[in-house]
């Protein structure tokens, strides 16, 4: 089955052919370690996760697939973050590093294959700029090195914009010894009360872009398959990357497939504080919102469309997720049957995901295989449960790379992933409806009414059995 990607370079859909068939490559930009992940990060990570999936399950098989996510470590906005705090850099990075990892994996992302540390590659941006300077594109000026965009006659190629354009929108500091205007920093010198390393062009730090340049070659080599992040990327910092990794080459092809996702609104308006919309993942995990529930609502949109997020649709993600997790239940006894790669029933899921990504179109047949199997469920005449184990298997599947279903359903309704429940746990609700259990075999069902209730105000919905067993789930 093909997979095709819209490649930002191109401006077209493209037939993904991977440079090395046995080894597949992807670069995405990760996060700048100064603050909590807001939830438009989260979604280019979702995206990107799910990409990584796909690409595994397509290309597992045959040989690897090499995900790389840098962490950006070296900053001006650091410096600053650090300096408000009146905290050290280095504990300041590593404690938002942290940060960064708990609330990613609350939203079930795998882990990168590698996560280089800008802090850890200095030598590798250095060779790099010696190399850039060397072959003439890039200059000295007052303890800066500056890369010349004149000396790249197709400087602009991937963001599609003239010199006046990019002018404008990289926010283009004047500085008297640019020799243009849009010649951008390298390398910079260092105050004695900011990070700093050693250099030919003396104690500095490197600019952003370089950073992603030089690790993305270390990690990967060049040319690679995928380069992906944020459309907000595409300029100045992509521009900026591919123009000094094909300078430093000789013209050599840096990057194969360009992918970006689209921006995200709240509400319909822009994200900002100002605008009090702003949601990071940790807060919206604190008011007890589920990571899969947070998840599903991020891929509920195109990824190269924007993707409108509220709480609206975080309740209907929830509720979406109830009822699969439902159907699970009720089948937890039957064993899934083993993955059939020849089964062509899941082939319209598939060609969605490999249809550049179209999850919208995905989570229909997602959607659709979890009424399926609520429909495939059938009761003996002792009142067990008979389930078409195909059908459990397919939902599972598709759940897999689409880092949903990932809980076992009890884990689910109990609350290991699942909004706050007005202070009980799980082992007092057992004791409670141990107790309601009691009450009715002794006919109390006035008691019994009570207990129910006093669980249904705290969040927590009794579900009778046919066999005289109660499960329990959270209500949303």
């Amino acid at each position: 089955m093909a997979l095709f990607l819209y490649n930002t370079l191109t401006r077209k859909k493209e037939r993904f052919v991977p440079i090395d068939p046995d080894h597949v490559r992807m670069y995405v930009c990760g996060p700048t370690v100064y603050d909590f992940a807001h939830i438009g990060n989260a979604r280019s990570v979702v995206v990107f996760d799910v990409l990584y999936r796909l690409l595994k399950h397509h290309y597992g098989r045959r040989g690897r697939v090499t995900y790389v996510r840098n962490i950006t470590d070296i900053d001006d906005k650091i410096i600053k973050a650090a300096k408000e705090a009146g905290e050290p850099i280095d504990q300041l990075t590593r404690r938002f590093t942290r940060a960064f990892h708990d609330d990613m994996a609350a939203l079930g992302m795998l882990e990168p294959d590698a996560e280089p540390k800008a802090s850890e590659h200095i030598d590798q941006m250095i060779a790099m700029i010696e190399t850039l300077v060397a072959k003439g594109h890039a200059y000295v000026a007052e303890g800066n090195v500056l890369f010349s965009v004149s000396s790249m006659p197709d400087y602009g190629r991937l963001s599609n914009r003239n010199r006046e354009e990019m002018i404008a929108g990289a926010r283009v500091e004047v500085a008297p010894y640019k020799k243009d205007p849009a010649d951008f920093v390298l390398w910079k010198p260092s105050a004695d009360d900011q990070p700093g390393w050693d250099s030919p062009w003396g104690r500095g730090r490197p600019g952003w872009h370089l950073e992603c340049s030089a690790m993305s070659e270390a990690h990967l080599r060049l040319p690679f398959d995928i380069h992906g992040g944020g459309q907000d990327l595409i300029f100045p910092h992509h521009e900026n990357e591919m123009a000094q990794s094909v300078s430093a080459h000789d013209g050599a092809e840096f990057v194969r497939y360009w992918v970006h996702n689209g921006y995200l609104t709240v509400n319909g308006e822009k994200m900002a504080k100002s605008l009090g919309n702003y949601f990071t993942v940790r807060e919206l995990l604190d008011e007890g919102w589920a990571g899969e529930t947070i998840r599903l609502a991020l891929l509920g949109a195109h990824y190269r469309q924007p993707l409108d997020f509220s709480r609206t649709g975080l309740e209907q993600a929830r509720a979406a997720l109830d009822r699969l997790y439902g159907a699970l239940r009720r089948v937890a006894d039957v064993e899934a049957a083993k993955p059939d790669i020849a089964d062509d029933q899941l082939k319209g899921f598939w060609d969605a995901l490999c249809d550049d990504l179209n999850t919208p179109l995905a989570l229909k047949h997602f959607h659709g295989w979890g009424r399926q199997l609520n429909i495939s469920l059938v009761t003996d005449s002792r009142g067990n449960i008979i389930a078409r184990p195909r059908n459990k298997r397919r939902l599972l599947e598709m759940g897999k790379v689409l880092g949903l279903l990932q809980h076992s359903p009890e884990d689910w309704f109990k609350g290991a992933d699942s909004p706050a429940d007005g202070g009980l746990d799980a082992a007092r609700i057992e004791t409670m409806i141990a107790r309601r259990a009691e009450a009715r075999e002794k006919r109390d069902f006035t008691a019994a009414d009570a207990i129910r209730n006093a669980l249904a105000e705290a969040g927590v919905v009794l579900e009778d059995k046919p066999d005289g067993a109660t499960d329990w789930r959270r209500a949303g």
